[in-house]
């Protein structure tokens, strides 16, 4: 059986339904020189919350907690997108090609992104029809 102050613990400090409220009375009480452990059981909250709260008030001087969620430009987007777009349409590429070139011009991207981008892009990797490595005087004694 799971034991009942368990069930009133929650594990995300940066929960928003944890008001600026709740973490300025939790904060006064810490500096009032109670025990963090007899905060959080005074709050029904992790221990941990309130440390975390503590050291986001030494850090950023606010309670105020993150963003969560939202959306997420593309890095692939704007003058990036527009030189990948014309790179990939010009000559014959690889991901991990494209990636290189892309960290040349300061584009933090990995292969995902680029393929994702080429998909988009209505492109895709093939190999060709008959490997160029067989005209090799090498490869061709070899079959």
């Amino acid at each position: 059986m799971i034991p009942s102050d368990l069930w009133r613990r929650r594990s995300d400090c940066d929960d928003p339904t944890y008001s600026e409220d709740l973490r300025e009375r939790a904060l006064a009480r810490y500096e009032a020189g109670e025990t963090i452990r007899a905060i959080g059981e005074a709050f029904c909250i992790s221990p941990s919350c309130v440390s975390k709260w503590r050291k986001l008030k030494q850090e950023t001087g606010a309670l105020t907690p993150g963003q969560i969620g939202g959306h997420k430009k593309p890095v692939l987007s704007g003058e990036p997108g527009t030189w990948l777009a014309d790179r990939v349409r010009r000559e014959r590429f690889t991901l991990r090609g494209l990636v290189a070139e892309l960290a040349e011009r300061g584009v933090k991207a990995d292969r995902r992104a680029v393929w994702v981008f080429v998909r988009a892009q209505g492109l895709s990797l093939k190999k060709t029809l008959r490997a160029a490595e067989q005209d090799r005087p090498d490869v061709a004694r070899k079959h």
